[in-house]
């Protein structure tokens, strides 16, 4: 996955300050409240699974941000993984990549 390779010696999720990882988000990583970080962190398990292949599970999600040094609330990745298993990884994906402008108008 690109953000492994690009990052600095810090592991992506074990270093909230790092600049690899506050740099995928437009704020801070210090500014964010713990549960932004704790959402933060299982989006990026999740994304990392999904790159990777694996199932998006709760015990994968957890296991993956416990690897990296750090913890979250345990309703997360719960959360994270039935919203993923509702919706689909790639429909979510989709949805996070920012609505561009309206459509053009039909030719007159």
């Amino acid at each position: 996955p690109f953000w492994l390779k690009e990052c600095c010696t810090h592991r992506p999720l074990a270093c909230p300050t790092c600049a690899c990882f506050a740099a995928m988000s437009n704020v801070p990583a210090a500014d964010l409240s713990k549960e932004q970080k704790d959402e933060l962190l299982c989006t990026y398990a999740a994304l990392i699974l999904h790159d990777d292949g694996a199932e998006v599970t709760p015990q994968a999600m957890t296991n993956l941000i416990k690897a990296s040094g750090c913890i979250v609330e345990s309703y997360w990745p719960m959360l994270m993984a039935k919203m993923i298993q509702n919706c689909g990884m790639e429909q979510l994906i989709k949805m996070g990549s920012g609505g561009g402008g309206g459509g053009g108008g039909g030719a007159a």
